[in-house]
């Protein structure tokens, strides 16, 4: 089991660039775009809350989700 994020599909589903998120949140583009391509291992409170807040995420699976291997 590993947790997946879903950045990548909930910017394609607002129809949003990562550049348009690091400049919402303050975060640096190669942050976004590790987490975006699920490259990081770990992710800082902090940086769920601003994308959570730049994205109107009210769930947090919305944005981070256990992947299940079977």
């Amino acid at each position: 089991m590993e947790i997946e994020v879903k950045l990548k599909e909930l910017l394609k589903n607002r129809n949003m660039k990562q550049i348009e998120l690091c400049e919402l949140t303050g975060l640096t583009p190669r942050a976004i775009s590790e987490l975006a391509n699920n490259q990081i291992e770990r992710i800082p409170r902090s940086s769920l809350c601003k994308i959570a807040v730049a994205l109107n995420v009210k769930d947090i699976r919305e944005l981070i989700d256990f992947k299940v291997d079977k």
